[in-house]
Parts: C-alpha cells; sequence; structure tokens
C-alpha cells in the first residue's frame, strides 16, 4: 500500500457533539479532528464516553446535536475493543479475515504477515491467543486499505511486552500508510511515546494537546500516586499554557 498524499488532511471533524443515552448526557459538546498522518489517543475513566465517541464517528450513533464530518468516500478500519466468536463455529483466521473482505485473496496472508500473525492463518479462530486476536482483528481492519485506522482499545488482554510491540506496530502501519489513527487506550504508559495528541475526555473535553512528561507537581502525586500498580500518569499543556494533570488505571 503506497503512503497516501496531502499528509495533514483533516479525515474527520467533529463540533458540539452531544449525545444523551436515556436521561443521561453521555457527551456533551465535544470537539474532535484527525489528520492524515496523525494519530490521536482518547483516553478517560470509565463510562467518560470514549465508545460513544467512537461510534459517533463511525456514524453508527447520530448525536442529539453538533456537527460531524467525514473526507468523501473515506475508508476507516475498524477494530473493536473485543470479539465473541462462537466456540462451536469451524471458522480458521483465514475464513474469518476472508469473510470481511471476499475479495481480499492474497492480502489475507500479507496482513497477517504485516501485523506479526502469520502462523495462525490455518488455526481456529477460537484456539488463538488473546494477543494474537488483537493482531488478527487489526489485520482484519487493514484489508479495507484504510486511509483512518479506528482502534477501540487495541491493547485489550495483552501482556505487557505485546502492548510495547502493538503501538509500535500501529506507529509503523501509520508511518507507511500515511493514514490517521484514532485510537482509545488505558495503557498511557506505553501510548504516550506512540502518539501525536491526546485528547482527555470525561463526557466533555477536559483537555487536549501533545503528550508531555509525567508531572511532579506534590499536590498531583497526592492525587494519583505512583505506587498505585496499573496507574499511568500524564499532563497535557493546554494554548494558555496551563498544565491539566490527571491520571488513569489500565488493565494491564
Amino acid at each position: 500500500m503506497p503512503k497516501m498524499e496531502d499528509p495533514g488532511r483533516p479525515l474527520l471533524f467533529l463540533r458540539g457533539v452531544t449525545v444523551n443515552l436515556g436521561a443521561t448526557r453521555v457527551l456533551d459538546n465535544v470537539d474532535l479532528a484527525v489528520a492524515a498522518g496523525e494519530i490521536v489517543t482518547l483516553i478517560g475513566p470509565n463510562g467518560a464516553g470514549k465508545t460513544t465517541l467512537l461510534r459517533v464517528a463511525l456514524g453508527l450513533l447520530q448525536p442529539e446535536s453538533g456537527e460531524m464530518r467525514l473526507e468523501p468516500k473515506l475508508r476507516i478500519g475498524y477494530m473493536p475493543q473485543r470479539l465473541a466468536v462462537d466456540p462451536a463455529l469451524p471458522l480458521t483466521v483465514r475464513r474469518f479475515l476472508s469473510m470481511a473482505a471476499p475479495e481480499a485473496g492474497d492480502r489475507v496472508e500479507n496482513a497477517l504477515a504485516r501485523v506479526g500473525a502469520p502462523r495462525t492463518l490455518h488455526t481456529p479462530i477460537q484456539s488463538i491467543s488473546g494477543g494474537e486476536m488483537q493482531r488478527v482483528l487489526l489485520a482484519r481492519a487493514l484489508l479495507r486499505d484504510p486511509e483512518l485506522l479506528v482502534l477501540d482499545e487495541p491493547s485489550q488482554g495483552v501482556d505487557l511486552a505485546g502492548q510495547e510491540e502493538l503501538f509500535a506496530l500501529i506507529t509503523g502501519i501509520r508511518d507507511e500508510r500515511g493514514c490517521g489513527v484514532l485510537m482509545v487506550s488505558h495503557d498511557l504508559h506505553l501510548v504516550m511515546s506512540s502518539t501525536d495528541r491526546v485528547v482527555c475526555l470525561n463526557r466533555t473535553i477536559c483537555c487536549t494537546g501533545a503528550p508531555l512528561a509525567v508531572s511532579s507537581d506534590p499536590a498531583y502525586l497526592r492525587l494519583f500516586p505512583t505506587s498505585l500498580p496499573g496507574f499511568a500518569l500524564y499532563a497535557h499543556r493546554h494554548d494558555n499554557g496551563d498544565t491539566c494533570s490527571t491520571g488513569d488505571r489500565h488493565d494491564g
């Protein structure tokens, strides 16, 4: 796949998006943009609306108000957080991927090779490991030759070493293809070195910007102790120069 031209062009643009689910406001006046060649990572606590925002971006959920624009004829590759497969279903990885892209042909093998899972090709999909499953799901997204990759917690169920490899893989794919990447993650200690921009979401945008070094402010450390396992620290600088610090747990 040749690298796309015109890096930096807008692929996805959301402005003032508000979503209610029943009587609950899940998203409130949210702005988001992803450009070609850019990795944008959504972070926030459970219930912050991250997956809901992805559903809006994918066109699966209509907001109550706000504006949503996609580049015309944009090809989107989507990787869900998890995918349950009936254990009684006789389905190899090859067949699973071919169902998503019936005309893929040899591209199925090429996609698996690119994500580092070529040996899974003839394996029943129920028999592969959690880390292999995430790579297979990423290969499935790549079969669409995406201009925008949308990844919902791609490191779900992957061990620490596998997470490092997976985020490096995502960065490499972005570099090769020039595609935009919109990603949800809790693995901040790994993602911060692999993302261009972070959007802190808690139903509304708390802060957004390039990732910064871990805060050493004593008040910050009292709120988010580094000794707690699974706790990732991060900070973002606002346009006015103020620093917003927060933290988030990940499942490891």
